[in-house]
């Protein structure tokens, strides 16, 4: 069995996430995988868990937050 990288608990049916930099990641919930790779809104702080916006190398839960901080142009 595999130990979730987050937790560290012990699951037989745990999946591993390989990320873009070709990192190899071990979870037993898509709760622990979102803590651990899922990006930050660069205004608000919480976890982007859908397509967000991204604009001038940063990324935003949406265009509300991005907007927050003088990003005209991004779209939800």
């Amino acid at each position: 069995m595999a130990h979730c990288d987050v937790c560290g608990n012990e699951y037989d049916k745990a999946f591993t996430v390989i990320t873009a930099d070709g990192v190899s990641r071990v979870f037993d919930s898509i709760e622990c995988a979102a803590h651990a790779i899922a990006p930050v809104c660069a205004h608000c702080g919480c976890r982007v868990l859908g397509h967000g916006a991204e604009a001038d190398d940063r990324i935003f839960c949406g265009a509300a937050c991005a907007r927050e901080v003088g990003v005209m142009h991004a779209r939800a």
